[in-house]
């Protein structure tokens, strides 16, 4: 009963999507990490200062980075500011590491966040193994994304 509760407490306060991962990759399974932050990365990170745009993630010497994610600096952060695109070390199981990565490291796949949100007062960030789309596919996307609306539209007109 205990367990049951503790799911239903979970509150996820979400920071960055990034969009472009979708449009641009074929997202095929995802994983759940903690950051290494300073201080002044979690304020500004709680300030909604945060663009995953040219984000990735790199495996080094048996570990995750997340690399050119930009974390502004905090406004009312002093001479011990973060810089804004430094490198970020992932929290990650070895074993999740090796199976995850290993997918990644394939031909054509890469490791992309896709999102950066605060899940009970810890900051996390949502990986994904995505294999790059071609052109046609993200046409595909598009016109699914179009029929969607007009469907939305058509109903909310009609009742």
């Amino acid at each position: 009963m205990t367990k049951q509760k503790k799911k239903d407490d979970e509150s996820i306060n979400i920071v960055a999507r990034n969009r472009k991962a979708s449009f641009e990759y074929e997202l095929l399974e995802t994983l759940e990490c903690g950051m290494v932050l300073k201080g002044t990365e979690v304020k500004s990170l709680r300030d909604r200062h945060c663009q995953l745009d040219q984000a990735y993630v790199s495996r080094e010497d048996g570990e995750l980075w997340l690399i050119n994610c930009e974390i502004a600096e905090y406004s009312k952060g002093n001479l011990m500011n973060h810089a804004p695109k430094r490198k970020r070390k992932l929290l990650v199981h070895r074993r999740e590491i090796e199976k995850f990565a290993g997918k990644a490291e394939q031909r054509g796949f890469t490791m992309v966040p896709t999102k950066v949100y605060f899940r009970n007062s810890r900051a996390k960030v949502e990986i994904a193994v995505a294999r790059g789309k071609q052109t046609v596919d993200k046409r595909q996307s598009i016109k699914e994304r179009d029929v969607k609306k007009e469907i939305s539209r058509a109903a909310r007109s009609h009742s």
